[in-house]
């Protein structure tokens, strides 16, 4: 996440940089000379390093502003490592309608994209926020929750296509596994018995032992199960079929039992950096936020209370704010649509969660469908709120009080406590 600088720092030079995977482009431009110089390196971290070497002793180690059409990845992470660097990524589509002003056709080239980006830091930078990178733990608490979020949908991709499969040839192995497919008895069955021929040539009692090791006990439940793999009957017997999708779930299971591993190990990973975090009492009591959720916030604010000057920003910038459009006597207002995704989901997920925990969220969330507004809108509506609130606990450092935000509304007269019920009086 980029974050606001107070001032624009002096700076020795200003830099443009148009990425590739075999090459960067580069505009340059001294501070105080009309002149603007052009190269191209080779995307290696050796040129990379050269090229930052000379930078550093051309201009002293004084600052040197840096442009460039990214917010993470190799090039940003490797400028981080220089202090001399002051990084302003350039959200793409800045870029793009920057290059469409000048260029009527929008088309792209790296040399002049290089040019532009220098053009929008110079001309523009009151107007960018630089790059103030959070502490290393942070950091990677960052990146861990955003990678658990993908291998957790990554994950459900794949349920989702076992589950496909074995509607088309074994579809009774959905209930004799388990209702969950990733989980350890799901996989152990499917790996064991992945037909219905496979699952009834096992014993009576080789099955009763299978289930009680994986924890389901119930005699009911597995006497049940005992009666219907005797009297099933096959969906499918051609081989042509029944071939090609064994081997599918038996693909399909290793990659959920790799999946599920891995996610485990990020779970692992995520709970030491929240608990060793000073941060982690503002976000871990918060009422819905659980052991998913906690560590989604502390890393959606970081450590840096400097990084959003207000609310309002945070509510802007991850895309929870409405942005309203008006010509003439249209006037529409809809959600952001340029927003960090999984930033803006952190915050409506953690809406939808506390509305089961807290009082005055329900109660907002009620009023705001009574108005006519549907799930998502009221959610976002009550997340909009939220922010303002872990705004504040986050400058102040200190954790959220329910019955002192309650105070608070019936205090200023909030037209929300006659939603209220009694017992949050």
């Amino acid at each position: 996440m980029s974050s606001p600088a107070p001032q624009t720092p002096q700076l020795a030079a200003w830099i443009g940089i148009d990425w590739a995977d075999q090459h960067h482009d580069i505009a340059l431009r001294e501070t105080g000379s009309d002149r603007v110089e052009h190269a191209r390196i080779k995307s290696t971290p050796e040129a990379l390093a050269t090229w930052l070497a000379e930078l550093r002793s051309r201009f002293g180690g004084k600052p040197v502003g840096v442009g460039l059409e990214q917010s993470r990845g190799a090039l940003i992470h490797a400028l981080l490592e220089h202090e001399f660097i002051v990084l302003y990524p350039i959200n793409p589509a800045t870029l793009e309608r920057f290059r469409k002003a000048f260029f009527s056709s929008g088309a792209k080239s790296d040399p002049e994209d290089a040019g532009l980006l220098l053009e929008l830091l110079e001309k523009h930078s009151h107007r960018l926020h630089a790059w103030r990178p959070d502490d290393p733990d942070t950091r990677s608490l960052v990146r861990l929750v955003e990678a658990r979020r993908k291998a957790v949908n990554q994950r459900t991709q794949l349920v989702q296509r076992l589950t496909a499969e074995l509607k088309g040839y074994f579809p009774q192995a959905l209930d004799w596994a388990g209702e969950d497919l990733t989980s350890a008895m799901a996989v152990a069955f499917l790996r064991r018995w992945p037909t219905l021929q496979a699952v009834r040539r096992a014993r009576p009692e080789t099955l009763r032992r299978f289930y009680s090791q994986h924890h389901c006990r119930s005699v009911d439940l597995i006497n049940a199960r005992l009666k219907q793999i005797r009297t099933a009957v096959p969906l499918v017997t051609d081989r042509g079929i029944v071939e090609p999708s064994v081997l599918t779930v038996r693909m399909l299971v290793g990659q959920l039992e790799a999946l599920s591993a891995g996610v485990e190990a990020y779970d692992t990973r995520i709970r030491e950096l929240f608990a060793a975090h000073p941060d982690a009492d503002l976000f871990k009591c918060l009422p819905g936020s659980g052991a998913a959720l906690a560590p989604r916030l502390l890393a959606a604010f970081g450590a840096d209370r400097a990084r959003f000057g207000s609310a309002a920003q945070v509510q802007q910038y991850s895309g929870i704010a409405p942005v309203t459009e008006a010509s003439g006597k249209s006037r529409w207002v809809h959600r952001r649509w340029a927003a960090p995704k999984f930033l803006r989901q952190t915050f409506h997920e953690f809406a939808g969660h506390s509305i089961r925990s807290s009082v005055w969220a329900r109660a907002y969330y009620e009023q705001m469908r009574r108005r006519g507004k549907g799930h998502h809108a009221a959610v976002r509506a009550l997340a909009f709120k939220w922010i303002r609130i872990l705004w504040r606990c986050w400058q102040d450092r200190t954790p959220y009080d329910e019955k002192q935000y309650i105070q608070a509304l019936r205090k200023r007269g909030s037209p929300l406590v006659e939603l209220l019920p009694a017992l949050a009086t």
